[in-house]
């Protein structure tokens, strides 16, 4: 069981508060990614869960139980860092079992949960090789391993992406889905890269300034982002977002429109520009469009095959039916 749940969780350095008491529960079983800008207090989050910050107010509590006092070693939790922090003098193996071995479980349940946990990860022919003959993608897995044979009531992972490159990413970012799939474990996942988030979870939190802005599903916070923050991070590329008489004209003071929303038109249209940068992905290109009056360009998704140009002036309709509006606050209008 991995449910956790906090409540009026506060965190403190000094005088200053970097986590407003925030409310926050994780089911049982679910994938849960912590998404936002660099200091939004995503990982801080994450480390005062696995009990490697202190809590400055509030409870946290696993499976009902109260573990805001408990150390990091009886939370029943596994975390996984950026820096796969593995022993170069060991093997695969030795590595993969070194949390079970300090914890004085006999040799013989240690190598039934070391070949379990090779073989849930492709890591069965590697476990006599040292971290130094692996790819940076093998040295993550094994990490993973490490934590997989503690049998946790969750996995928190702290952006284990992150020192990897693209296609590496990419790779592992399936690897750990279908591991979730496979184990059915409580995961928490802290990234900022919002691709990730809206690929891999059940459910994101969006964090600002260590509070969250929004909970919901991927899908949810695409089609219907509560607030400015929100639609301009979740999404890639972001939302367009347009103030001033347009906005007005739809009783809103922003409305906002997302790339793939934007028909180009012959002529006419709501926004004249200019191109001022083509992005050509293969099925799909993305332009940068220069609109007199607003101080962003806006992006538009079209057909990989559009043949416009650098300064081409391009005329674009928004679907009257994918028009989100927000009021003076930045608050989402119903």
């Amino acid at each position: 069981m991995g449910r956790i749940t906090l409540e009026r969780v506060q965190k403190k350095f000094g005088d200053v508060e970097v986590i407003p008491p925030l409310d926050l529960t994780i089911e049982d079983g679910e994938f849960v990614v912590f998404v936002g800008p660099s200091g939004c207090g995503k990982s801080t989050l994450l480390r005062l869960i696995a009990g490697l910050e202190d809590v400055s107010g509030g409870e946290i509590r696993i499976d009902g139980t109260a573990a805001t006092d408990l150390p990091p070693a009886k939370r029943g939790l596994a975390m996984v860092f950026q820096s796969y922090a593995l022993y170069p003098h060991m093997s695969v193996r030795k590595n993969i079992a070194f949390p079970l071995k300090m914890a004085g479980m006999d040799e013989e349940e240690r190598r039934r949960r070391v070949d379990r946990a090779a073989e849930v990860l492709n890591l069965t022919d590697y476990l006599d090789r040292r971290p130094g003959q692996l790819s940076g993608g093998q040295r993550q897995r094994v990490a993973i391993g490490r934590a997989i044979v503690r049998e946790p009531a969750a996995f928190l992972f702290d952006e284990p992406l992150s020192n990897l490159d693209a296609a590496l990413r990419v790779g592992m970012r399936l690897e750990i889905s279908e591991l979730h799939e496979r184990l059915k474990t409580t995961m928490i996942y802290v990234t900022h890269d919002q691709v990730e988030a809206m690929t891999m979870a059940d459910k994101i939190v969006v964090l600002r300034a260590g509070n969250i802005e929004q909970v919901g599903s991927p899908i949810d916070l695409y089609r219907r982002p509560r607030n400015l923050f929100v639609a301009g991070f979740i999404g890639s590329p972001k939302m367009n977002i347009v103030g001033g008489d347009l906005a007005s004209r739809h009783d809103a003071a922003h409305i906002g429109v997302r790339p793939e929303h934007l028909d180009i038109v012959e002529d006419g249209g709501t926004f004249s520009g200019k191109v001022t940068v083509s992005e050509h992905l293969g099925s799909d290109t993305f332009f940068h469009v220069a609109v007199p009056g607003l101080d962003e360009p806006m992006t538009v998704r079209a057909g990989g095959e559009v043949g416009l140009r650098h300064g081409d002036t391009i005329h674009l309709a928004p679907q009257s039916h994918q028009i989100h509006r927000f009021d003076d606050n930045g608050l989402r209008i119903a």
